[in-house]
């Protein structure tokens, strides 16, 4: 597994075309592994902005931190 951190948020259109928000929360082991949990966001967006808007807005999420897919 990489050591490079993931970023905390990642944005991805699903199975119906719906924007979708997941928050990736990662935290390390005594060996120092890496251990994420994703936490899918209730809401659904109609555009990857208004992802980040909310993201930005609740989460106090900055530039740089999202991931899309």
């Amino acid at each position: 597994m990489s050591r490079i951190p993931l970023r905390p948020f990642l944005i991805a259109k699903d199975a119906d075309g719906v924007v979708r928000l997941t928050v990736r929360e990662t935290r390390y082991n005594s060996q120092h592994y890496p251990l994420v949990t994703s936490t899918l966001q209730p809401e659904s967006f109609k555009t990857a902005a208004a992802a980040r808007a909310f993201a930005k807005e609740n989460f106090g999420a900055e530039a740089g931190q999202f991931a899309s897919k």
